[in-house]
């Protein structure tokens, strides 16, 4: 599991997978949400600009999961 740091109270979806090296746009995350390989929290991801929070942990089935931590 792979840590993401962040300094905000939340950040999208799509900026967690980039930051975690899953993808290399943000909008690469529409393909990876519409093939259901995206979980957050145990739950499939439907949007790509949902909310992740600290604490939240976001699998990406056949690459790899990150939990996003909070760095203030």
């Amino acid at each position: 599991m792979q840590e993401v740091g962040i300094h905000t109270e939340f950040i999208k979806l799509q900026q967690v997978l980039k930051l975690g090296g899953i993808i290399g746009q943000g909008s690469d995350a529409r393909a990876l949400i519409a093939e259901g390989l995206v979980y957050v929290n145990g739950v499939q991801a439907l949007e790509r600009g949902k909310k992740i929070r600290p604490n939240d942990v976001i699998e990406v089935k056949g690459f790899d999961t990150l939990k996003v931590v909070s760095e203030c």
